[in-house]
């Protein structure tokens, strides 16, 4: 069976497209120049890149709307632009993605839309050109984005603030946003730049990574001691939790009061660290939005985190990534034949069709389990990697077999065929047949017993339409349930 932390990750990300949340902070633009570098320029000792390609992604508190709309989490984006082609640039990218409101975006015409351009060759960033304005918003502008900010944090069920360190969350705007979210009794997340954390006083959550701690305390954090202390000078300035993220060391909860929590990263290999934070913020507050437990918010947020590293540039992720990273990660690790529900099947099905396993499903009611049960399901484990196992529920086993059966109901049956090695897991089905079971999961492999041997096995135009196979096992002699029943009268 699941365990209880494992089933609330996986119905957190499902609730996730309930939640809607208002960002505020430092609206960026990234653009990405990627060429081929073949020879070092004549000029000066610099490499001559060969333009391949141009692209442009949502950056800062764009990126961390970007995320949560990705997922399908409903969002407010806060901030100031430029009237200029980056503003233009971006307003195309984001309108694209369904729950993403910009109503809360002021155009201020003294400044340009921040814009980061890296130059790559061979998959390597040679340098990266900043266009932007810090100078202080006018009061006018001051005025009109505190407001657009609370009515947005108002209209949301928490509120992110992500300070690049731009200018857009100036002293007055952070302390008229804490002041109102607080008095409106919402959460306040905080990806912060700042080298005083005192500013964001009245916060829930900081987020900062490792350099950006130590730049707010001056002092080391590599090792959980080292973290720890860090944290807790960080905490005498600004008392909220910290959430750390820790590249490699993967990220940790400090919460005000209590002992830390430790997560290892889950990213299988590290292509890219840009717009990680925003990655982690933006699921803590998809998540947060409805629920308070922090550490299950961070383990999803960790997930998270590991699949848009492996991606190149600022990047976001989907709701099925997240569910598939959670599957492979977590619930294959606590299942080994557990009962699991539809959609957490697919999760796995999914996941083990990405890493190349060949997956099979046999089915039955196997209401007391006997050896040629055992016979049938060796068999099929020894014709897949993965072996799913489909439960007639009871009742369809009522239906099938008659008012005094199934003699185990599905929970205990459940059990005891997932106890048998090499099921990977199970799953019921109500219907007579598992027809459309196997429409959903569509396996590589499908067994049933040899008795079928000239009869239309049900999913076999489903399995081999898809260049699967159907594999007939081997009968035990005079083994069966009725036998079984009949006996012990």
């Amino acid at each position: 069976m699941l365990r209880g932390s494992t089933r609330m990750g996986i119905d957190l990300v499902r609730r996730v497209n309930t939640a809607k949340v208002a960002v505020i902070g430092d609206i960026m633009i990234d653009v990405y120049l990627t060429g081929g570098v073949n020879r070092i320029s004549p000029e000066a000792p610099v490499p001559v890149v060969k333009w391949v390609s141009e692209r442009s992604v949502p950056g800062g508190a764009a990126n961390v709307l970007a995320n949560l709309v990705s997922i399908g989490t409903q969002a407010t984006l806060v901030g100031v632009i430029g009237d200029d082609g980056g503003a233009r640039d971006l307003a195309e990218l984001l309108l694209r993605a369904d729950g993403a409101d910009l109503s809360g975006v002021v155009v201020d015409r003294t400044r340009q839309t921040i814009r980061k351009t890296r130059v790559l060759g061979q998959h390597q960033q040679l340098m990266r050109i900043d266009r932007e304005d810090t100078h202080p918003l006018s009061a006018a502008i001051e005025d009109e984005l505190i407001a657009r900010a609370i009515a947005a944090a108002e209209a949301s069920d928490i509120v992110v603030l992500s300070d690049y360190g731009k200018g857009v969350l100036s002293d007055r705007v952070l302390r008229a946003v804490i002041d109102r979210v607080n008095g409106l009794r919402k959460k306040i997340l905080v990806d912060p730049k700042r080298q005083d954390f005192a500013a964001y006083r009245g916060a829930t959550i900081l987020t900062p990574n490792r350099a950006e701690l130590t730049l707010a305390t001056g002092m080391r954090c590599e090792s959980d001691e080292e973290a720890e202390t860090a944290v807790r000078r960080a905490q005498e300035r600004c008392p909220a939790d910290i959430v750390l993220t820790r590249a490699e060391k993967g990220i940790s909860l400090f919460p005000r009061d209590g002992a830390p929590t430790h997560v290892p990263t889950v990213a299988r290999e590290v292509f890219d660290v840009s717009g990680a934070g925003d990655t982690v913020v933006a699921l803590l507050a998809a998540v947060l939005a409805s629920c308070d437990d922090v550490v299950a918010a961070m383990k999803v947020a960790n997930h998270a985190a590991g699949i848009v590293v492996g991606k190149a540039g600022t990047a976001t992720l989907t709701h099925a990534e997240l569910l598939a990273s959670l599957g492979t990660s977590s619930i294959a690790r606590d299942i080994d034949g557990g009962l699991v529900d539809l959609t957490q099947a697919l999760v796995l099905r999914s996941a083990w069709r990405d890493a190349g396993y060949t997956v099979g499903v046999a089915n039955g009611c196997f209401d007391l389990l006997h050896p040629g049960h055992v016979s049938l399901i060796r068999q099929a484990a020894q014709n897949c990697d993965r072996l799913i196992m489909a439960l007639n529920s009871d009742a369809s086993v009522k239906r099938l077999k008659g008012p005094t059966r199934p003699v185990q109901n599905e929970r205990a049956r459940a059990e005891v065929i997932g106890a048998v090695k090499g099921v990977a897991l199970v799953v019921l089905f109500d219907e007579d047949t598992p027809y459309e079971l196997i429409k959903a999961l569509q396996p590589d492999v499908l067994i049933k017993g040899a008795d079928y041997a000239g009869k239309e096995v049900v999913g076999s135009d489903i399995v081999e339409s898809r260049g699967g196979k159907v594999v007939l096992a081997q009968l035990v002699d005079g083994q069966s349930t009725s036998k079984l029943i009949a006996s012990a009268k």
